[in-house]
């Protein structure tokens, strides 16, 4: 069976919405949260979007103001790219 990994991009209700969506698939299940935080345009809140694996690494950087730094970076994008990400945390 193919392996399928997702990343689910709400403004409101979205943990609900994620426990739904694992609820549909057997061995499905929510593996990781990455929230807005401060550097966000909303209340904090999961995301839903094809990302590169960098940006999930960046997002989880166990230093917080680098994982902000990230987020802050990110969500100026149209387009998400790596390298701005990189810059962004160094």
């Amino acid at each position: 069976m193919q392996k399928i990994t997702t990343w689910l991009w709400f403004d409101t209700e979205a943990e609900e919405a994620a426990e739904f969506y694992t609820s549909i698939f057997p061995d499905a299940r929510i593996t990781e949260i990455s929230r807005y935080g401060e550097a966000g345009p909303r209340p904090e809140g999961i995301s839903w979007q094809i990302v590169p694996r960098r940006l999930r690494e960046l997002l989880a950087d166990p230093d917080p103001r680098r994982a902000q730094r990230a987020m802050a970076a990110m969500l100026q994008m149209m387009k998400i790219e790596v390298d701005e990400l990189e810059r962004a945390v160094a």
